[in-house]
């Protein structure tokens, strides 16, 4: 996956490249903007790739600490209102009552 995110950006790098490049040969605005517009996006592409990233490597873990609780029979709540802060506890009390 990260080989395909990783041609996507460098095709799009080299597209907004050329593109600036046609601007400055041309004294166009529009091409500029446009160049910058796709290096941008390449940019974002990447800063998504890595926040998802990390997103299910933290899904990833509460998954196996879920897993494991279920393994030794800790009700969630227990579990919750030991590792959470106290804000946090209130919000998963009220959850629990609305089990």
């Amino acid at each position: 996956m990260l080989l395909l995110i990783l041609t996507i950006v460098i095709a799009l790098v080299a597209w907004a490249l050329r593109l600036m490049e046609q601007a400055v040969k041309g004294q166009e605005f529009s091409l500029m903007l446009a160049g910058f517009l796709v290096a941008s996006s390449a940019a974002a592409l990447m800063g998504v790739y890595f926040l998802m990233g990390n997103y299910m490597l933290y899904m990833d873990h509460a998954a196996q600490q879920m897993s494991t609780m279920e393994a030794l029979d800790i009700p969630y709540s227990t579990y919750a209102s030991a590792t959470l802060p106290e804000s946090a506890n209130m919000v998963n009390d009220w959850l629990v009552q609305l089990d």
